[in-house]
């Protein structure tokens, strides 16, 4: 009986050893465009103006960004990049304290 119990388990455990196929490749991420990228330094002469909804488009012509994304203290939002974004970073008074893309 031991020369066929183990045999058999010495099998068992040698099969335990073949490699494991190998795991799928991840897709490719998008290409990154050049084109609607935003540029910021463009209006940093805004900084410290009052944030009205109407200075948004005029920012965002100005940047050449495609999104805008105002940012209030207090309110979280994501941390994702994205370069045809801007952020526009508001302080208590509701005044722009920061110009970012991403």
């Amino acid at each position: 009986m031991k020369r066929i119990v183990l045999p058999g388990i010495c099998a068992m455990l040698a099969a335990g050893c073949t490699p494991s196929p190998a795991p799928d490749q991840a897709p490719p991420p998008p290409p990154m465009q050049a084109s609607g990228e935003c540029r910021a330094e463009a209006i940093q002469d805004h900084v410290g103006e009052e944030y009205r909804a109407a200075l948004e488009q005029i920012l965002a012509n100005q940047s050449g960004a495609q999104r805008v994304r105002v940012i209030r203290p207090g309110v979280g939002y994501t941390m994702d990049y994205r370069p045809d974004r801007l952020n526009i970073h508001l302080d208590e008074q509701g005044a722009i304290s920061e110009l970012r893309c991403g």
